[in-house]
């Protein structure tokens, strides 16, 4: 069911260099914060690809979350400063759910999470600000979607969370740009064109919990897309989890890379992604 060339072939498109894991024998890891004295960050071992990246704007209106995993739309927030916390919770939270139930049909919509993203900031030490990630990764594996969802929905205060999960839910992101994007895009793979063996369960550790991500090793047959010189006013949609494992995309790979066209003097990249679980009707 990849999408593969229906029409897709004559897009434009960029080659660019992707970070993908080397195949190795052990499980990976990474420490989301720094590890103990000599222990090392991570123990994987990345290449990079040179891969094209298809400019989706010409079919933005074609592109799913159910085919490819992705999705696109515009919507213009009333948040004056993304910087702000509280403004984010009290008025980008409202905002995504509603926008987030237009989109996918979703009787109900749980924001648990956001990361904002500024490299600039980040290295001059604001805790709570993160750099683009750069390597070929999806937030949730196929265990760690289902026990993520049942921590937050305890989180939460939700009853009756083994009925609540029986229903179809799904993990979606919500990424935005806060300023236009010039460096830094985010490109997103075609669920479709990723095949299981090339996904590879990641421990990701926290101080007080260990989460399961997906790290992906190269294929040549991955469908790369992104939006160019995203705007304020637009969001990108990526699953990175699907409670429904036959007939419909599940992991949508995604990573940011150093797009060749993006001017030298480009400011950096800023955004803003929230981590959402979506209730379909049943």
């Amino acid at each position: 069911m990849s999408t593969g060339n229906r029409f897709f072939s004559d897009l434009k498109q960029v080659e660019a260099e992707l970070t993908y894991l080397t195949p190795m024998a052990e499980k990976p890891f990474i420490y989301a914060y720094e590890p103990p004295v000599g222990v090392p960050r991570s123990n994987g071992k990345y290449e990079t690809h040179k891969v094209p990246i298809h400019n989706a704007r010409a079919i933005s209106n074609k592109v799913s979350l159910e085919r490819q995993g992705f999705d696109f739309a515009t919507h213009e927030s009333k948040v004056s400063d993304f910087y702000d916390e509280d403004e984010i919770r009290s008025v980008y939270y409202p905002e995504a759910k509603q926008l987030l139930k237009e989109v996918t049909g979703a009787t109900e919509v749980l924001i648990f999470d956001h990361t904002l993203r500024n490299a600039q900031r980040s290295q001059s030490g604001e805790n709570e600000i993160r750099e683009p990630v750069k390597r070929v990764h999806n937030d949730f594996t196929a265990k760690s979607g289902h026990t993520r969802a049942r921590k937050v929905l305890t989180e939460q205060g939700i009853d009756n969370i083994d009925q609540v999960l029986q229903k179809r839910f799904a993990l979606i992101n919500i990424w935005r740009p806060i300023a236009p994007v010039e460096e830094s895009p985010l490109a997103v793979c075609d669920a479709f064109s990723i095949v299981p063996t090339d996904l590879v369960a990641s421990d990701l550790l926290y101080p007080n919990y260990a989460g399961e991500t997906y790290a992906i090793t190269y294929n040549p047959s991955h469908q790369w897309f992104y939006f160019p010189q995203m705007q304020q006013d637009e969001a990108l949609f990526i699953k990175c989890f699907d409670s429904a494992e036959e007939g419909r995309a599940r992991f949508a790979a995604h990573t940011g890379f150093d797009d060749p066209t993006s001017p030298p003097d480009a400011p950096p990249r800023q955004s803003i992604e929230l981590r959402t679980i979506v209730f379909y009707p049943e």
